[in-house]
C-alpha cells in the first residue's frame, strides 16, 4: 500500500462530489467533456483491475469510490446532454417572441 498512491486518489474523489452536484443541480454540459470523464473512468478500471490481480489491498475501494463517482458523473452528464436535446427539439417548433405564428398568404396577412 503506497501512502502516495491513497493521498493522490483521496484528492481525485474530493473533486467528484463537487462535480456531480454541479451536473445535478445547473444541467449544463457545456464544461464537461465525455471522452474525459470516460478516459478517467477507463484508468480507474485499470487500478481496480491491478489490484485484484497484481497487488490487491485496501486501495482498492478508493479506486472503486471513484470510479462510482466518475460514472454518476457521466450518468448526469447524459442525461443533462439529453434534457438539452429535447429543449432544443421544442422550443425549435415554437416561434420567436413577438413573431405570429403561421404561414404568410399571398397577400402577406397569416
Amino acid at each position: 500500500m503506497s501512502l502516495f498512491e491513497i493521498i493522490m486518489l483521496i484528492c481525485f474523489g474530493m473533486a467528484w462530489p463537487f462535480s456531480i452536484y454541479k451536473s445535478y443541480t445547473t444541467r449544463q454540459v457545456g464544461s464537461k467533456s465525455l471522452i474525459f470523464l470516460v478516459a478517467l473512468l477507463i484508468g480507474y478500471i485499470a487500478g481496480i483491475l491491478h489490484k485484484i490481480f497484481f497487488f490487491y489491498d485496501a486501495v482498492i475501494f478508493l479506486y472503486i469510490l471513484n470510479g462510482t463517482m466518475v460514472s454518476i458523473d457521466i450518468a448526469l452528464y447524459l442525461r443533462n446532454r439529453l434534457y438539452h436535446i429535447r429543449a432544443s427539439a421544442a422550443s425549435a417548433g415554437k416561434p420567436e417572441p413577438g413573431m405570429a405564428a403561421g404561414p404568410i398568404t399571398e397577400g402577406g396577412s397569416r
